[in-house]
């Protein structure tokens, strides 16, 4: 039972990372539209509507340790959207996407500082094989990190740091409650910002209306509670590995629907993200049964 529950959890996060992948191409387009506060002020207010209507009766039930958790959790999610969502003015879809799996690397350290579980030495090499990946998806030939990666960079600290307080959190809170509550804090820090520093800039259009649709009910609603649930079967450093999948899955459909170029560094840099996840999903594990077997075999 624990090994299908971590099967199911893995299928549920890579859904997750595709979902996501495809939050940068909508988020890209929104952003000729509508200003980055107010984008995330919709897409967090109408999740929270909704997962509040759906979820009401749980959320009748929140104690205030769950209130404590959800709201360290939201504003680490805030903090991680901001950064990515204004730093999307100044960098592509694609590059911003390989720029954000680099809190791969960051979770497992971040996790052991809070629970005292030391990676093991596969989870050490799969996010250093990971952030090669990243590296050589996201960097130009001149090693170049403008404004925008800059702040992509800090975004992928507060991922990893919402990854992780996910992963401390879970064990003792309903993931659904946190799912309402850490939506609804990173919405009204938006709503903050926005009216702080976007005043009038609230318009929508109806380009920009189905783009903030998409992000509330899939970007953040559903992709959020899949992640928060799932993240009960498998450890935090397990869900970035499988997250970071959210970096491919971008730049393809940036190359899809943006037209950005495919080169061979992005399918080394794929390659590069895979082995990764190979090595903490299997542990190379099936190659030593293999070896085995053939041992017997000759004796």
């Amino acid at each position: 039972m624990k090994v299908k529950g971590s099967l199911y959890a893995d299928v549920s996060l890579l859904l997750v990372a595709m979902i996501w992948g495809s939050g940068f191409v909508v988020t890209k387009n929104s952003l000729d539209h509508i200003t980055p506060y107010f984008l995330m002020t919709y897409r967090f207010m109408i999740a929270f509507i909704l997962m509040g209507i759906v979820f009401f009766k749980k959320l009748k039930k929140s104690t205030r340790e769950d209130w404590k958790a959800g709201a360290i959790i939201g504003t680490f999610l805030f903090i991680a959207f901001a950064t990515q969502t204004v730093g999307l003015n100044y960098t592509t879809a694609g590059k911003q996407a390989f720029i954000t799996a680099t809190n791969v690397v960051m979770v497992p350290f971040i996790y052991w500082a809070i629970s005292k579980k030391k990676p093991d030495m596969y989870e050490i090499v799969a996010v250093f094989l990971c952030i090669i990946g990243v590296g050589i998806l996201s960097l130009d030939d001149n090693l170049d990190f403008g404004y925008g990666e800059f702040l992509t960079f800090i975004c992928a600290i507060f991922f990893a740091l919402h990854i992780a307080s996910i992963g401390y959190f879970s064990n003792e809170h309903d993931p659904i409650i946190l799912s309402v509550i850490q939506i609804l804090v990173a919405g009204i820090l938006s709503t903050m910002f926005a009216l702080l520093f976007e005043p009038g800039g609230a318009g929508l259009n109806n380009q920009s209306l189905f783009s903030v649709l998409y992000l509330a009910v899939f970007s953040t609603l559903t992709a959020f509670l899949i992640q928060n649930v799932a993240q009960k079967y498998t450890t935090s450093t397990h869900a970035a590995i499988i997250l970071s999948f959210e970096s491919v899955f971008g730049g393809l459909f940036s190359i899809i629907f943006l037209k950005e170029v495919l080169t061979i560094r992005f399918l080394v840099g794929c390659i590069s993200i895979l082995i990764a996840v190979l090595t903490t999903e299997t542990k190379w594990k099936f190659l030593r049964k293999d070896i085995s077997e053939d041992t017997d075999n000759v004796v």
